[in-house]
């Protein structure tokens, strides 16, 4: 039997360090100063976490901030080519892009 490992969005993620602290969403938004409903729309994935939040966080769970950056852009490119129907294909494409855009960036 072949297990498939459970990939979480970024609030999903939250969902589980704050549950996994054993911590109401009321707390951890009194800890890190968001409105209790920004922070559960976060969880459900309505909304997207600002860099702020991100870090603050990150600080609360002792986490890595740059992880928690890397999940949050995954999600955010996977829903771009799930709601344009891309083809995965898109994503090699970028990722040239992105080796050529660094090296104009930096004039190497």
């Amino acid at each position: 039997m072949i297990t498939i490992k459970k990939i979480k969005s970024f609030g999903e993620h939250l969902r589980y360090l704050r549950e996994g602290l054993g911590l109401t969403l009321k707390s951890v938004s009194e800890q890190i100063n968001v409105d209790t409903s920004l922070l559960a729309k976060i969880e459900r994935n309505e909304r997207q976490p600002t860099k702020q939040i991100i870090r603050q966080v990150a600080e609360l769970f002792k986490v890595d901030e740059k992880e928690l950056q890397n999940v949050l852009l995954s999600d955010q490119i996977a829903y771009k080519i799930i709601n344009e129907e891309a083809d995965i294909n898109i994503l090699k494409l970028a990722e040239k892009k992105v080796k050529y855009l660094k090296t104009v960036q930096h004039g190497k």
